[in-house]
């Protein structure tokens, strides 16, 4: 019979109590290092309905991605060695994070819960990506409110092999860590959940999927893509940081990005502006 705990004994211990208070007090005298919150995969926590349900979500969902999927998506996961067989390891010889490195130095590092956004985006801004290791069980194998590895590894990591979307993401963290108005830091919520989460993108004159929330999900990524009541909006940044989004059910508005270099470049004028309030130089 399946468990309901979510591989809970993977994240728990001491180790993981550990990484989960210096992240909870980021910022605070003693806990300014992002390198605290990693913990190690633990990976002999994997059970096989474990791996099964690996196998089961990334053969449903690639095939329906094959020719929906933005083309940088799918190369990335080709270059990182993203597989059916296994659950991917963050570490070792034939880990993606080996690849990564080699190819933008951004890192997949396993956490023990969800991070406050100061600790989160201080990770982004470090080129380290704060990974959830548990995978949901086979009866919540449609939907899980909360992120599991599947969703973070199958649905962002991908794209974090492409220089152009690598630099993006950093340029992001750096942003966003360094926002210290209300109003900028709502505006990048909006910016992170319409592109990082929910983007689509046109390419070869078709509308193509990259944001995980749309990558990770069978059906809000077939919505995303032919349902008539989708408003799908060409991005304009400005425009993007106005829209409010709910979470709670299939988004009825999407942005279209022409390019990476397009989102690369607006983020990198926005993050100017931010930075400059705070007396701190932008580099791209």
């Amino acid at each position: 019979m399946s468990t309901p705990n979510l591989n809970l004994a993977m994240i728990d211990g001491p180790e993981a109590q550990t990484a989960q208070e210096n992240a909870d007090r980021f910022g605070q005298p003693g806990f300014e290092d992002p390198s605290k919150f990693f913990i190690a995969q633990r990976y002999e926590g994997y059970t096989a309905e474990n791996q099964e349900v690996w196998q089961t979500l990334y053969d449903r969902q690639m095939d329906f991605l094959t020719d929906r999927a933005s083309n940088v998506y799918l190369d990335g996961a080709r270059s990182i060695n993203l597989v059916r067989d296994h659950i991917p390891h963050l570490d070792g010889e034939q880990s993606i994070n080996r690849f990564l490195q080699e190819l933008t130095g951004w890192q997949s590092c396993a956490v023990p819960g969800y991070l406050p956004a100061s600790a989160f985006f201080a990770c982004l801004a470090q080129r380290k990506f704060p990974t959830t290791i548990v995978i949901r069980n086979r009866e919540a194998i449609d939907y899980l409110p909360e992120p599991d590895i599947f969703h973070d590894v199958f649905g962002h990591v991908p794209l974090h092999a492409d220089p152009v979307f690598a630099d993006f993401l950093q340029t992001y963290g750096r942003a966003a860590l360094s926002a210290s108005d209300e109003a900028d830091t709502t505006r990048l919520a909006r910016l992170f959940w319409f592109t990082v989460e929910f983007g689509l993108i046109r390419e070869e004159g078709r509308l193509k999927l990259y944001g995980s929330g749309l990558i990770s999900s069978p059906g809000e990524s077939k919505h995303a893509l032919e349902s008539p009541d989708v408003d799908r909006r060409p991005f304009d940044l400005d425009q993007v940081c106005e829209t409010g989004f709910e979470i709670d059910h299939y988004q009825p508005i999407l942005y279209v990005l022409d390019s990476f270099e397009q989102l690369r470049d607006a983020m990198n004028e926005y993050a100017h502006r931010i930075l400059a309030k705070n007396g701190q130089a932008a580099k791209a």
